[in-house]
C-alpha cells in the first residue's frame, strides 16, 4: 500500500479524532497506570467495547500531548502487511512531523504488528497500544514485546464510573445522596457497565451482537474451533451459572465433547476477556489449579441475552460486580484474589499478596435474616482464625455496623459506599 492512499487515511483519522469530544468523559481508575515518561509500551487490553481507545486518547490529550495517531481497524487499511509499516511511517511524519508519541489503536490486525511496536521502542518513540481481541493476548505479549511493556487492563465501568456518568454524587453522606448511589446500584446490577450502554435504547440487540463477535471474531476464527455451536452454548451455559464452580467433566457430559475440549473453550473465553476465572486459596499450588469459579466480565452478558434465567439474582449479580471491582484494584497492587471452601467454611474472596492473607470478604445482597447474617460472620471468623487475618469485611445492600464475634471485629458495609471509595 502506497503512502499518497495511507496520508488520506491517516488525515480522515487525524480529523475525526479532533472532533472527539473529551469533556463529558469520567476519569478512570486504570489512567493511573498509564505513563508519559516510560519507555515501554503502554498496552491496554480487555474484552471488546470496554473504552480502551478512549482511555488512551484521554489521558494523552488531558496532558496536552502532541501525538501521531493510528486506527488499524478502518476498512481501508485492511490489506495492509507488514512490509508496508515503512509507508505507514512516512505517511505519518508528513502529517504530524517528527512526533515522540505514538497511539497505535487495534495494531494486531496486521500480522507482524510486533516487529513494528519493537522498532518504535529502539527508537524511543513513547508508545500507546490497544487490543480489543484475543489476538493480542498476555502470552503473546510476553513473547512477543520480550518485557518492554506495560500491560494495563481494562474493564468496562465500574460502579463508581457508571454514577459519575450518570451524575450521581459519591462522596456525599446525606440521606439523600446515599439513596440515590443504592438506586444506582440497582441499576448497574441489571444493566452493567459497557460504556456505549449507558445511552443505547435496544441493550439487549447490542449485547447479542457483541457476543457474536466475541464468539465468531476473537475466538472461532482465531482459533480454528472445530464445534463453534457447543462453543455458543458453553458461553450462554456459564453466563447463565456464573459464580459457580467449573466443572469439565460434568460440562463435556451436557454438550457431547471431550473434557479437553471444555478447557479449551473455556480458555479461549478468558482469553476473549469475556469470562473471569478465580482459582481456590491454598498453599498447595496443585490445589489452587485444580478448583475455580467462573465469573463474567459483566452482568449485562448475563441480563441483555435472548433466553436468559439469571435476570432476578441479585445475590450473584453482586459478588460478580464485587469481584470484577476487586480484580480492579488488586491486580495492579499485585496481589492476588481467590475463593476459599472446605468442610468448616466458605469465604467468598480471600486477598493475599506475597503468601500471605491480607483481606477475607463475604458478599450477601440480603443480610436481613438471622441465619443469613450468622452464615456470613460465621465463615469470616473461622477463616480468620485458620488463615491469622483481621482485616474481615461482609458486604451487603443495606446495612452498615460493626459487629464483634470471637474477639473479631467484622466491618458490615452497603456496597454502593464501597464501591464508591478509592476514587
Amino acid at each position: 500500500m502506497d503512502s499518497i492512499k495511507l496520508l488520506t487515511v491517516f488525515a480522515d483519522q487525524k480529523e475525526e479524532l479532533q472532533n472527539n469530544d473529551m469533556t463529558q468523559l469520567c476519569t478512570r481508575l486504570e489512567e493511573k497506570q498509564l505513563s508519559l515518561t516510560s519507555n515501554l509500551a503502554q498496552v491496554v487490553i480487555g474484552v471488546r467495547r470496554s473504552g480502551k481507545s478512549t482511555l488512551c486518547e484521554k489521558f494523552i490529550r488531558q496532558n496536552r500531548i502532541e501525538f501521531a495517531y493510528v486506527n488499524f481497524d478502518d476498512d481501508r487499511l485492511v490489506n495492509l502487511e507488514s512490509e508496508d509499516f515503512d509507508h505507514v511511517l512516512d505517511a505519518l511524519y508528513q502529517i504530524y512531523g517528527d512526533f515522540k508519541y505514538l497511539f497505535l489503536d487495534e495494531v494486531q490486525n496486521i500480522t507482524g504488528w510486533q516487529l513494528f511496536v519493537n522498532r518504535m521502542l529502539r527508537q524511543k518513540v513513547h508508545l500507546f497500544v490497544t487490543g480489543s481481541n484475543s489476538k493480542l493476548l498476555s502470552s503473546e505479549l510476553t513473547t512477543y514485546l520480550t518485557g518492554r511493556y506495560n500491560k494495563v487492563e481494562l474493564y468496562p465501568f465500574s460502579f463508581s464510573e457508571y454514577s459519575m456518568m450518570k451524575k450521581v454524587e459519591l462522596k456525599s453522606l446525606s440521606t439523600k445522596s446515599r439513596a440515590l448511589r443504592k438506586r444506582a446500584l440497582n441499576e448497574y446490577l441489571l444493566d452493567g457497565g459497557f460504556p456505549e450502554l449507558m445511552n443505547e435504547k435496544n441493550k439487549r440487540g447490542y449485547i447479542e451482537a457483541l457476543l457474536n463477535s466475541i464468539i465468531k471474531n476473537d475466538i472461532a476464527k482465531r482459533f480454528k474451533v472445530r464445534y463453534v455451536e457447543v462453543l455458543r452454548r458453553l458461553t450462554e451455559h456459564l453466563s447463565d451459572n456464573f459464580c459457580q464452580e467449573f466443572v469439565a467433566s460434568e460440562l463435556a457430559k451436557t454438550f457431547g465433547v471431550s473434557d479437553h475440549t471444555i478447557e479449551n473453550y473455556y480458555s479461549y473465553l478468558k482469553e476473549a476477556f469475556l469470562l473471569q476465572g478465580i482459582h481456590k486459596f491454598s498453599y498447595k499450588s496443585k490445589e489452587r489449579i485444580r478448583s475455580e469459579k467462573v465469573y463474567v466480565v459483566d452482568v449485562a452478558f448475563v441480563s441483555e441475552r435472548d433466553s436468559t434465567f439469571s435476570t432476578e439474582n441479585l445475590g450473584w449479580r453482586l459478588e460478580n460486580v464485587i469481584y470484577i471491582e476487586l480484580l480492579r484494584r488488586f491486580r495492579p497492587q499485585y496481589a492476588d484474589v481467590f475463593y476459599y471452601r472446605d468442610q468448616q467454611c466458605e469465604v467468598d474472596f480471600l486477598i493475599a499478596k506475597e503468601g500471605k492473607v491480607k483481606q477475607l470478604i463475604q458478599v450477601s445482597y440480603d443480610i436481613s435474616s438471622e441465619k443469613t447474617l450468622r452464615r456470613e460472620i460465621s465463615g469470616l471468623v473461622k477463616a480468620a482464625e485458620m488463615f491469622k487475618c483481621e482485616n474481615l469485611l461482609l458486604i451487603n445492600f443495606d446495612t452498615e455496623q460493626d459487629v464483634e464475634k470471637k474477639n473479631h471485629t467484622i466491618h458490615i458495609v452497603p456496597a454502593a459506599e464501597w464501591l464508591s471509595q478509592n476514587r
